[in-house]
């Protein structure tokens, strides 16, 4: 027989039988004195935590930024004093070739005179210039990334062996599976002889 008298029942609350019902009431006259404490401490909890997740995704953000020897490599000085007319150097910029060809005034007027509708990708010379006596470029085929050789090919400025393209004394594409011209990188001269790419 399974709790057979009604005393058993009563008595299952303690284990010691002297259960007292000693809780705290909440609508107490003690209670609204102490609102003002916990909404602080809530606030400044709320606080500390916002702060500390603003510090840590500053400082996640922060490894993502560009370290100090990769920001001194985006941009290279280069010196163009030595480069005579009608002559091409290879400068190496990002681990990239760039072109810096010193043009005659024959190539520059050449350059001007092309009409854009011969042109696959359509840009007039001064687009690409920044003076007329220098042209900088990259020194990257835009069909499949090779390197063109210089001086080379039907128009005078570039021919990529691997597969045709011809570009002319300004870089454009005139000839070949490329579909675009050759790619101007941001520079500036910084000096008559010196130029700063990047």
């Amino acid at each position: 027989r399974w709790l057979s008298t009604t005393a058993a029942t009563e008595n299952m609350g303690s284990v010691d039988y002297n259960f007292t019902k000693d809780r705290v009431s909440k609508t107490g006259s003690g209670s609204a004195e102490h609102r003002g404490y916990t909404y602080l401490l809530f606030g400044a909890n709320k606080f500390i935590y916002a702060s500390a997740v603003r510090i840590s995704a500053i400082k996640f953000i922060a490894t993502m930024s560009a370290s100090k020897d990769v920001l001194a490599l985006a941009s290279a000085e280069f010196d163009i004093s030595a480069v005579e007319e009608g002559n091409t150097i290879t400068v190496k910029w990002r681990g990239k070739p760039v072109f810096i060809r010193h043009r005659t005034a024959d190539e520059i007027a050449e350059s001007e005179a092309v009409s854009l509708d011969a042109l696959r990708d359509p840009q007039v010379d001064s687009d690409r210039a920044q003076t007329p006596e220098w042209l900088v470029c990259l020194g990257i085929c835009t069909h499949l990334g090779c390197v063109p050789i210089s001086g080379a090919g039907d128009y005078g400025g570039w021919f990529c062996p691997c597969h045709g393209s011809h570009y002319d004394v300004s870089g454009r594409i005139r000839k070949g599976p490329a579909p675009l011209n050759l790619e101007i990188p941001p520079y500036k001269f910084i000096e008559d002889t010196k130029i700063l790419v990047g």
